[in-house]
Formats: C-alpha cells, structure tokens, sequence
C-alpha cells in the first residue's frame, strides 16, 4: 500500500502542563526527577520581570536548593553554554530548569548536553549526533514563538563563524514544559511581533516540508488559524490575556509540528543571517518568509494553498498562481500591521554579504526537508529578492 499516511513518522513531545499558573508547579516536577540541586537558567531581562523570582519561591517551598545562571545574551553563544556547564558541574547539580524565551533554553539544553556527554557544544552540530542522556529539563517559556520548551532542536551562535548553529536530537525534548500565558504579559509589543510570526512560520514551513505527516499536519494548521486570527489583535491589545494565551497555545502547537516535520527555506536563511547580523530570529523569518513562499510555490502548490485557506483567504475559483499572490499579500499584511516592515538593506545586509550568507545557509539542517531543493544560487536570488 502507498499513500501519505503509510510513511512511518515518528512524533516526540515533552509532558505539557498548559494554562495560567502552569509555572508554579516546577518544584512537583523536580521532586519527580530526585532533584538534588537545580540549575536554574535564565538572561538578565527575565530575573528582572520576575519570572526567575516565581519559580526559585517554589522551589525554596519545598526545600529544594538551586543555583542560577543567567550569563545568557540573546542568540546564546558557544562560550556561554560552555561556561553553564562547568557551572552546574561545580555545584553538582542533577536537574535543570530553564526560564525565558528561545535563548535560555537553548542555553540550558547546551549546558546539559555537555555537561552530560563532555566535549565542545559546537562539536554537536546536526542530527543525532549525542550519545549519552542529558539531565532532566523543566522548562518555562516566556515568550510565545520559539517553541524550544516542545522541540528537538537547540540553537546555538557560532561566534568565529558568525552563524547559528542547529542540533536535532530527541535527547534535547525537554521533559516537562509549564507553558503559562501569564508570563509573556511583559513581553514588548516588538517581541510579541516578532514570536508570533515567528511561531508562525514554524508552522507554515512545517505543514509544506518534505518531512510532514498526519502527526504534524493538524498542529501546523491549528497554529497557522491560532496565529493569523489572533496576533494582529494582540499587538494592538497587549493587556488581554485570552489573546496571549491564543498566540501561546498558537506557538505550542507549531512547536510540536516543526520539531516533527523539520522546517525549510526561511529557517535556514534565518539561522545563517541572525548568526552573522545578530539580529532577532523571529524578524529574520519575516523579512524572508514571502520571498520564500514565492520561490517554494510550485513545489508543493496544493499545501500552500490549504496554508491560504486556513489563513482565511478564499481561494475558490482562483488559478496557481493567484492564489500564491493572495497568501503572500496576506503575510505582507500580517507583518505589516504588527509592526514587521523592514527589508534586509535597513538591518545592515550588503549585497556582497549574500554569498558567504548563502554558502551556510546550504549547509544548515533545515533546508533538507525544504519542499523545493535549493541550491546556493537560489538562496542567493531569494536574498537578493528580500534586499
């Protein structure tokens, strides 16, 4: 028999406590894994909105002692991980609890990769490439788009090379995430921008990879309604929490296709340009995300046209190629009102940057399950396009 849903697929998730309050229930959680000390991680923006505060009080409720490392920038690099795990073999811990956006816990599962199976964490780019079972991970996301506290990957900045760097592991699903809307109520309307169409792509490119699946499917179709219908909304309404809980649920759900089906095109141009420019992940994706709608079309034209339709368009009685023009005139349009205009040109890419960008952006994991085989000229055109 051959069909689509005779593919063998395999789904990983971490347990998922969802919902308002979900944060303070990491101190069961550790208990549960014998936590004898927890390294806890997080960045200086996120002690500082208290969110580290709430989980080390329930931590402290119930005896467990912690240390914290929060040594953590945005787009975590290599020597910061490494400085976490000597960290937490210092004060031996046995558990780690990450809390924040996408760096902290990409930081947090670095450090537990090392610390577990030695070496340099550079050394473990690609896929499955660890061998030894890293320490529990807790995590508490912050912000609504990363989706590190349900996938399998781990983004790491290569500061020599100027580019980010992708591990794919099972080893890396964190074991718990206490996903709570509350904690993205102090998110700045740029960062709820830029994560939620973020979030957003990591649907889209999920629901059109090579890679997809009946498991991935309905979460990357979920997320794509969640986002489109709610994250204009909650720009323009940052208090309502119904909203963020929305987008986060939203996020939660890409999470669980990407880390699945993989991603494509736009991820792998991200990680390559965030990596040499330092620039947010999530406005990386929206300055490519159209261009790279626009090179991918033809190759997988009937999923393209369900992303439209489930983002609201109505395609009936439309050709190809009009209703490839709607559904980019529609992500223009989102980017557009939440505040996500800016072309590469007004960031600082150059258009003699475009083929060492291009030249890793070839080499990142991401671009094998992109639904268009891609090579270094056309990744050079498509950033030539977004300039």
């Amino acid at each position: 028999m051959s069909s689509d849903f005779s593919k063998l697929r395999k789904f990983v998730s971490p347990e998922i406590i969802f919902g308002a309050g979900a944060r303070k229930t990491v101190a069961n959680y550790a208990r549960t894994f014998g936590a004898r000390k927890v390294l806890l991680v997080s960045d200086p923006g996120v002690e500082k909105a208290g969110w580290v505060k709430d989980v080390s009080d329930s931590l402290e409720e119930e005896g467990i002692e912690y240390v914290t490392f929060t040594d953590v920038s945005p787009n975590p690099r290599e020597d910061q991980v490494m400085r976490g795990a000597e960290f937490y073999r210092e004060h031996e811990c046995n558990v780690i609890v990450a809390v924040g956006g996408g760096s902290p816990m990409d930081c947090a599962k670095g450090i537990g990769i090392v610390s577990a199976n030695g070496g340099f964490i550079l050394d473990y780019e690609g896929i499955d490439r660890i061998d030894a079972p890293i320490p529990p991970l807790i995590f508490i996301p912050t912000t609504a788009g990363t989706s590190a506290d349900v996938s399998q990957f781990a983004i790491i900045n290569d500061q020599s090379e100027r580019v980010k760097i992708s591990i794919v592991s099972k080893a890396v699903v964190p074991d718990v995430a206490l996903i709570d809307p509350e904690t993205t109520a102090t998110m700045d309307p740029f960062l709820s921008a830029c994560t939620g169409v973020d979030a957003l792509v990591h649907a889209i490119e999920a629901f059109v990879s090579t890679a997809a699946g009946p498991l991935t499917d309905m979460h990357a179709l979920d997320a794509i309604r969640l986002i489109n219908g709610n994250l204009e909304q909650l720009i323009a309404n940052p208090a309502d929490i119904q909203l963020r809980e929305q987008i986060m649920l939203g996020s939660m759900k890409a999470g669980l296709a990407f880390s699945n089906a993989i991603l494509g095109a736009v991820h792998a141009m991200s990680h390559s340009l965030g990596g040499y420019l330092d620039l947010p992940h999530g406005l990386c994706n929206a300055m490519l995300l159209e261009h790279v709608i626009d090179f991918n079309y033809n190759a997988a034209p009937d999923r393209f046209k369900v992303v439209a339709e489930t983002m609201g368009l109505d395609t009936r009685g439309l050709t190809t190629p009009e209703v490839k023009a709607r559904l980019m005139a529609r992500v223009i349009e989102l980017k557009g009102h939440v505040g996500l205009t800016q072309k590469l040109a007004e960031i600082g890419v150059n258009y003699a940057d475009i083929s060492p960008l291009s030249a890793k952006a070839v080499l990142d994991p991401c671009i094998l399950t992109n639904p268009r085989k891609s090579s270094k000229r056309d990744v050079e055109v498509v950033y030539e396009e977004a300039l």
